[in-house]
């Protein structure tokens, strides 16, 4: 399962700056800078100087024309953009990748849950079961050898997604939170807990409340990026 994309520009990162922009060497000589779709510290996917590729758009109203997409480590493509995340965890469930959120017959996004909090996904119909299961994705991009790990930087905004999926479980819905590692270097994932120790603290009691935890690792290419396995979560 795949979702394509078209990231032709080749350069070098220069640096990332200001959250949502970087200044990128292509191999024409130019720098450029592009808008750079994640908002997170990208630990360890911000090396001046590694291989980069960026998508463009022609929509005359962009300030920014290109977007960076992914980031080269080692033998990996990192997927930076947290958007892409989403579109590729909506495709799986339309898809049924994951055999327990499969057969519902309504999916809807951005899902409104209480004042001021949306969830990314939620799914209804399913025979058999007439709960409502609520679905909040994270992208990952950070690792340490072959173990992914979430967050890269504190997130009270992340904490209060786990909390909320905690309390939709104890009033009776199904809730889950599913990790997409945008890299193939990774063969599980963990809660960072070095970076974010309330963050795991709340992910743990999640779990241990009911709350589903699941991880789909992707290969980023220039062309696509395409699920290839259910990965463990450890807790």
């Amino acid at each position: 399962m795949s979702l394509r994309l078209e990231a032709r520009l080749r350069g070098r990162l220069v640096r990332r700056y200001r959250r949502f922009f970087a200044d990128v060497a292509t191999e024409d000589g130019e720098t450029l800078t592009v808008h750079c779709p994640n908002p997170g510290s990208m630990l360890g996917c911000a090396t001046p100087g590694a291989a980069v590729r960026c998508s463009t758009s022609d929509n005359p109203r962009r300030k920014l024309r290109h977007t960076l997409e992914m980031i080269r480590a080692g033998r990996a493509w990192i997927g930076l953009h947290t958007g892409r995340a989403n579109a590729v965890v909506a495709r799986a469930l339309e898809a049924g990748i994951v055999p327990e959120l499969a057969g519902y017959g309504e999916i809807r996004r951005e899902v409104r849950v209480g004042e001021g909090t949306r969830l990314d996904f939620a799914l209804a119909r399913r025979r058999g079961d007439r709960r409502a299961a609520y679905v909040e994705v994270k992208s990952v991009t950070l690792a340490e050898g072959s173990l992914a790990l979430f967050p890269d930087s504190v997130t009270e905004r992340g904490r209060r997604h786990v909390e909320t999926l905690e309390r939709l479980r104890r009033r009776g819905s199904r809730a889950v939170l599913l990790f997409l590692v945008q890299r193939a270097d990774c063969d599980r994932v963990a809660p960072a807990d070095a970076i974010d120790p309330a963050y795991a603290t709340s992910l743990r009691a999640a779990a241990r409340a009911g709350v589903e935890i699941f991880a789909l690792g992707a290969r980023v290419t220039a062309r696509a990026i395409t699920v290839e396995r259910r990965l463990p979560v450890a807790l």
